[in-house]
């Protein structure tokens, strides 16, 4: 590769083959590929045709034979359940070879999809790895997740066997999944063949004889199975994500372009070295969890941490700062949000100072906006540097970052850095038009996608090229609204739905979002536009203040406005602003804007299926009231 972050930027869009070629020889393959991409049927593209490889022998069995079979692959830390576990890379590969033999015997094979169903726990990484063995397609759908959501799925990836647990554990209750995977299958058209449960101690359920095995009785019984070569270009999982038309979108990953783009990100991108320890504090059933918890830091040879537990209340604010000294971290990956939620709690940083965090050099962000407040916070209380980027569950792995183990470049503050190397973003206009360096526009990136992206959507080809390249021939849509300044800096504004038009006036929430963040009695926020019949929309704040602020909330409101006043200016009509417990967001930490938009103008909304407490939404119906919404 090349000397610098330009060497590397340029070289990967002047010479793809080349650049991928060589990435690709840090992966084990069983045959060679016949060319490095295929652009015969765009935007169908796809990478290493001709590959024949196994991803579970790249994750585990690669490094077992090549002297780290004693290493720690996955800890396992569950607070929730006051349990450390760590398997072995030798004992993450006998667990994976003995469930895949039991899969097996269940009639999964190659191309079979299996859908797990399962909390934080090893066995859901386990199951993962598992499928790829065996060259089964996994569709892990979040834990929890509602009967007729996970029904949906069922039925779109017609899976011959689903894995679940008893019971998810959070912070303060337990959350049985047996009724809610009893209830899908019953809601669904395509049945199971099998449900695999492994039952937890601390609530165990009822199984229905002739549809229901044991988990420990599974693996007693069952031969380990050798890993099945799969072609480069064959799935290796589906992930659903949200559809706009409450239909979810089943995202399809490949086997060969993943294991080079991730196994390639680990060092350059996030410069992790083999054998360090490496944390992604996220969950399996988000897209990170895939790459970040699962496959990247496995391929590299990391000890990757499964973490069972919050930010927050398990036991408190200081919960990351044990895990990282305890287990020795080197790199952590996570949310804002996350962040946010422990800059509330514990605002002076207090409980930082109980551990020791020598072993911590770089935090890495990503999920939603990174607000300049949080930067700083994270930054001044860890003095380690906290690095911004910007993906999303189609691309699978970053679209912009600090590529550290190319060459750090300067940060700025409300930027995710540049677009890493095979990346092409561009801002484009409404008629998909390039726009001049520092104007907001939709953010795209020019075709073809680099490895490690989606291949289509599951069962879904003409909504796959709907959704995301018939707007803007020749690019790949991300719905994400920002700028690319004079010396290419990336700025992810806000998705595309959340830019503000006032008078004719195009805002961002994010950047009305910075400036609400900068108050000091301010511990997370969010803005949205509103129906105005005059202006036809007018930004409206919610305020979440930090612990112990005891003032009055009209004088904070009162400050807020003038703060977007002076530094946003009249144009963007900021006005008003309500203080409010919490957000409501998804469970991987996303704020839902788009739903108290709706509930702001009165129209009718959904629940959304990933939200993390509904009750929230009745919270925030409340306080709108108070303010006079809806007019």
């Amino acid at each position: 590769m090349g000397s610098s972050y330009k060497d590397d930027f340029d070289r990967s869009l002047t010479d793809p083959e080349g650049f991928w070629s060589e990435a690709a020889q840090e992966i084990v393959w069983i045959k060679t590929w016949n060319q490095v991409i295929d652009k015969s049927n765009p935007p169908f593209y796809r990478w290493f045709p001709g590959g024949v490889l196994n991803t579970c022998y790249n994750a585990v069995d690669l490094h077992v034979e090549t002297g780290r079979a004693d290493q720690a692959a996955l800890i396992y830390d569950s607070p929730v359940t006051n349990t450390v576990k760590t398997y072995t890379y030798l004992e993450l590969r006998d667990e994976i070879a003995t469930f895949a033999g039991a899969l097996a015997s269940r009639g999964v094979s190659k191309g079979e999809r299996v859908i797990i169903y399962m909390p934080m726990i090893p066995e859901a990484v386990i199951a993962m790895l598992a499928c790829a063995r065996l060259g089964a397609v996994h569709s892990v759908v979040f834990g929890g997740f509602a009967a007729n959501e996970l029904a949906v799925r069922i039925d779109d990836s017609e899976p011959r066997v689903i894995v679940s647990a008893s019971c998810g554990i959070e912070v303060n209750r337990v959350v049985p999944y047996k009724p809610l995977l009893d209830g899908a299958i019953e809601l669904a058209r395509h049945k199971p063949e099998a449900c695999i449960i492994l039952q937890r101690p601390i609530e165990k359920c009822a199984l229905i004889p002739g549809q229901d095995i044991d988990w420990e009785e599974a693996v007693d019984t069952a031969e380990p199975h050798d890993c099945v070569p799969v072609d480069a270009t064959d799935p290796l999982y589906i992930l659903y994500t949200s559809g706009t038309t409450g239909q979810p979108k089943g995202v399809v990953r490949d086997n060969g372009g993943h294991a080079v783009a991730l196994k390639w990100s680990m060092k350059n991108i996030y410069n992790v070295e083999p054998g360090e320890v490496y944390w992604a504090a996220s969950d399996v059933g988000w897209v990170v969890g895939h790459s970040y918890i699962v496959y990247a830091p496995l391929f590299n040879g990391n000890t990757t941490i499964l973490f069972e537990g919050k930010p927050i209340g398990t036991p408190d604010a200081g919960a990351f700062w044990r895990v990282i000294s305890q287990h020795q971290v080197g790199v952590m990956f996570t949310a804002p949000t996350a962040f946010r939620a422990i800059k509330k709690e514990d605002p002076g940083g207090a409980l930082i100072k109980d551990y020791d965090l020598s072993c911590f050099k770089t935090l890495f962000l990503a999920g939603e906006r990174l607000d300049p407040d949080t930067l700083q916070w994270a930054e001044k209380k860890l003095g380690i540097p906290v690095i911004d980027h910007w993906w999303q569950t189609e691309t699978g792995w970053p679209i912009c970052a600090n590529c550290l183990g190319i060459e750090q470049l300067p940060i700025k503050e409300g930027s995710p850095t540049k677009a890493v190397p095979s990346m092409d973003v561009r801002v484009v206009n409404d008629s998909g038009q390039e726009v001049k360096r520092g104007d907001i526009g939709a953010l795209v990136i020019k075709l073809p996608l680099p490895p490690g992206t989606f291949l289509t959507l599951w069962n879904a080809d003409d909504r796959f090229i709907e959704s995301y390249f018939s707007e803007f021939p020749g690019y790949y849509k991300t719905a994400d609204a920002g700028l690319i300044d004079e010396e290419g800096y990336v700025f992810v504004m806000s998705r595309t739905d959340d830019i503000i038009n006032v008078a004719g006036h195009r805002l961002s929430t994010g950047a009305i979002e910075e400036v609400l963040a900068a108050h000091p009695d301010v511990a997370e926020c969010a803005a949205i536009g509103v129906a105005d019949q005059l202006k036809g929309q007018l930004p409206l704040g919610f305020l979440v203040l930090s612990a112990g602020v005891d003032r009055g909330h009209a004088e904070i409101v009162k400050e807020v406005v003038q703060m977007v006043r002076e530094r946003i200016g009249p144009v963007a009509a900021f006005k008003t602003a309500t203080i409010v417990q919490r957000l409501p967001k998804t469970r991987s930490g996303k704020i839902l804007r788009g739903t108290m938009q709706k509930i702001a103008d009165g129209e009718e909304y959904k629940v959304p299926a990933t939200i993390d407490d509904p009750a929230i939404l009745t919270e925030i119906t409340s306080a709108l009231g108070e303010i006079g919404y809806p007019t």
